[in-house]
């Protein structure tokens, strides 16, 4: 069953709060709002891996080591490169960062005054 669009922007919110309160373990457990794929870095780093592979082979069959060292050092980087996160979307929302405090106390007050209803209700 899909979540209706009140539901998602609560877990939107939830999500963007887990990452400010406990970033590491926000980042340990899943993806980041502020950092996404890049298709400039997968694309780069994809060639790079290839030129690294043809660079290994050549220096295998050369058979000379210095070729085939480097060759794995650029396909290692090509696929650090690769797996990168772009970072630019989350230097971008940085600059608001005392307008997010403010937003998430108001955010926690108003989950903390519907819990206190619920347990009112509730008694």
């Amino acid at each position: 069953m899909p979540l209706s669009e009140h539901e998602q922007k609560l877990l939107e919110q939830l999500e963007r709060q887990l990452h400010e309160d406990d970033p590491k373990f926000a980042n340990s457990m899943g993806s980041d709002p502020g950092r996404s794929w890049s298709t400039r870095h997968i694309v780069i780093g994809v060639l790079a891996t290839l030129a690294g592979v043809l660079l290994l082979l050549v220096g295998v069959s050369l058979q000379n080591i210095f070729v085939g060292v480097l060759g794995f050092v650029v396909m290692g980087a090509g696929v650090y490169f690769a797996t990168m996160r772009s970072v630019a979307a989350g230097k971008a929302k940085a600059g608001g960062h005392g307008r997010k405090s403010k937003n998430k106390s108001s955010f926690m007050n108003s989950l903390e005054e519907r819990w206190d209803e619920r347990r009112r209700g509730e008694s």
